[in-house]
Parts: structure tokens; sequence; C-alpha cells
């Protein structure tokens, strides 16, 4: 139930976008680092939960997929377009409420970001890097002319809604709970504009591997027809607007039997950019090339951490133009991403042209993958700084 007082500007901020319900419990709200202060104008009713906040939920962990599973909690905020966010408080997982003339609906006017809590085998709970996923989102929230939270307010942001769906933190070594901010335009708008009104929402649900392979090799595939993204474009922050245009090519590939796309640049269409939703590596010798990001390519968070430990390593670490060509002669190919992780490359297929790479003995993408995983579920000490611990 909500209760509106105050401005008619509040009252409409609320019906364009209403949880159905919230109850932030008294435990939650009195969780260290909570410090964001509900709107005193909007109040929402309270209810005790029923189940204890200890008791582990009841998931399948050994046939967890990357599916949405609903826990208990999500994190709201939202301010005007001339305004802050604050005011952000927790609410139980449900259905919003929109206006048809919403921004986002009309507009796209959307961004969307990806992070995991994992749980440590001596029970720790820890977050990998949540600044830079808030440091990304500001940077899109930029180009798609929105306000953003602040780097502070959206890691306690995550670090609330990760507490209080802690109970569905799979077992270490059976997955992650992944996080998803999401910050829209939700006001009404029917010109081409921005939206009056903004909401960040923080959700999150248990997961496991992003491909039904598993942790087997891909098998991608080159489309002649689509691109991901062009210069000047969006490409480079993660916008809703540039997920659904690769659906098709997605279906089109499943259907020939392939893992995923592997896109083209948008102007000569021989440079390698990126897969639907990662970024992609080739590996020669000690050399670990990926595309230079330019505007058209997201910069992961998984690549960013990738290409650091790899210079750690020792290995030689490019960031170029990588002509398609080069895939002829590379040792290896590797994608990575907060979902997918580290992902072995088996095959491109170009023109019904099919490149294979190595995927078994000694591998440099199993190599870095067990050094990030280490640092992730605390089995390696983080002196990087990485890793955010969760009381």
């Amino acid at each position: 139930m909500i209760q509106v007082q105050g401005s008619s500007r509040l009252r409409s901020l609320v019906q364009s976008l209403r949880p159905a319900s919230s109850l932030p419990s008294n435990k939650l709200a009195n969780y260290r680092g909570y410090t964001s202060k509900a709107d005193s104008s909007l109040q929402i009713a309270s209810q005790p939960s029923a189940r204890s906040e200890d008791e582990h939920a009841d998931v399948d962990w050994d046939n967890l997929g990357f599916g949405l599973t609903p826990t208990d909690y999500m994190y709201v905020m939202r301010c005007s377009k001339d305004e802050n966010f604050e005011g952000g408080r927790l609410s139980r997982y449900a259905n919003i409420e929109i206006s048809p003339s919403a921004g986002v609906l009309n507009y796209g006017q959307g961004l969307y970001e990806g992070t995991k809590a994992i749980r440590t085998e001596d029970g720790r709970i820890l977050l990998f890097r949540p600044e830079q996923n808030a440091t990304r989102m500001r940077h899109g929230a930029e180009r798609m002319l929105m306000p953003s939270p602040s780097i502070q307010q959206f890691v306690d942001a995550v670090k609330e809604t990760v507490f209080s769906n802690k109970r569905w933190i799979p077992p270490p070594g059976k997955g992650s709970l992944y996080v998803r901010p999401l910050l829209l335009g939700t006001g009404p708008i029917l010109g081409l504009a921005p939206a009056p009104e903004y909401t960040f929402i923080v959700y999150a649900s248990p997961v496991r591997n992003y491909f039904k392979e598993g942790t087997a090799p891909l098998n991608l595939y080159i489309d002649e027809e689509f691109v991901r993204a062009s210069p000047g474009g969006a490409g480079g922050v993660k916008t809703i607007t540039n997920y659904a245009p690769v659906l098709k090519a997605i279906a089109r590939a499943k259907e020939r039997g392939f893992s995923d796309v592997l896109y083209l640049d948008a102007v000569e269409r021989k440079y390698l950019e990126e897969v639907s939703s990662c970024n992609i590596f080739i590996v020669k010798g000690n050399h670990i090339s990926t595309p230079a990001t330019n505007g058209t390519i997201l910069e992961g968070v998984t690549r960013k951490s990738i290409l650091e430990i790899a210079r750690d390593q020792g290995y030689q670490v490019e960031e170029r133009t990588i002509p398609v060509d080069d895939l002829d002669d590379s040792d290896e190919v590797f994608c990575t991403g907060t979902a997918v992780g580290v992902a072995p490359v088996g095959s491109i297929t170009r023109q019904n042209r099919r490149i294979e790479f190595k995927t078994e003995g000694s591998l440099v993408s199993k190599q870095l993958y067990s050094t990030l995983v280490g640092l992730q579920t605390g089995r390696i000490e983080d002196k990087k700084g990485w890793t955010i611990e969760i009381h």
C-alpha cells in the first residue's frame, strides 16, 4: 500500500513507477552501510517477513542455470531530471506500474548494469569491483542525457540488495547472485525529449552458467548481414537499446547450431568488434589482443580485469584494431563478461568456413580465469582492492 502526501509532482512520480509492495525490515534498515533516507512524503507500508532471514532459499543449486529466480527484495530510488537521486530504499521484489508514455517505453531511455555477489568457502559474501559498474553507468547516463546515482549511492544500493537477499546466494562453487541495476526514464513524455523523472532499481537473481554449453567451448558465427553498433552511436555504453537489435542475429545463429554471434565493424566489415553480450580476445603465443574500445565496443569490467591480470602474469597485452583474418593464425580465442566469466571459443565460422582453436591442455584463458575466480571467491589474496566484503 502506498500513501502519497505533498505536491502533485510527487504524486505523478509515484504513479509513474510504483512497487506493488515495500517492506524494509528493521534489521535491513539498520544494515551497516545503509545510508539512504526514505523520502518523508512517500510512506510505504511495512509488513513482517514470514521467514527467517538466515534461512537458505529452496533452490536446486545443482541444476541452476542463467534464468530469473525472483528473490525477496529490490532497491528503488527516484529523482526528477533537474534533481539528484535521494531517498532510496528496499522494497519487496514485485511488479511495477509505469505510465504508457514513460520515456523508457517510448524512446528507450534506459541503461542497465550487471555484477555478482559470491559466497566464499569460509562464509563471506564478496562483491567484485561494483564501483566500475557505477562509473560505467554514469558515463552511459551522460550519453543518454539522464541523471544518475553517485558512485557511492550505486555501490550502497548494490550492497543493500545483496545483503537483503543473502539467502539466495548459492553455496560456494554452485553459482553466484547476479545483481542487475537499472536506470530508467520513467516519467511520461510524448515528444522526443528526455523524460521528466527517473528511477534507479536494483534486483537480483541466483545464476550459474550463461551459455547452455556450460564451461564447454563456444562455437561462434560471424553474421555478414547484421552489425551490433556503428561509429557515433551508443555501442560503447550499456544502454538497453543495444540488445534487442541483436536478438534476430542470435536466433538465426542458434538455429544453425552456433552458440552466439561475433560482430564485425559497421564500416568496412573486416575488423572484430564483440560478441552479443561479451568482449572477445585472441591469443598468439605470449601475445593477447582484444579490440580497442572506440565508441562501438563496451568497456567490460571483466575485460578490464583480465587485461590487468594478463599483464601481471607477463603476457604482452594489446588493445588494437583486429582484422578478422588474424583469426587464421590465433592459438586461442576466448570471451569475457560478467555473465559469461571467461569462456573459451572452440570455433568461429564465417561464410561456411570454420576456424578451430585450441581448447585442451594448457590454456591461457583457463589460467586467466582461474586467477579471476580466485580473486572473486577469496581463494587468492586481493592485493588490488577489487573485492568488497558485505557484513
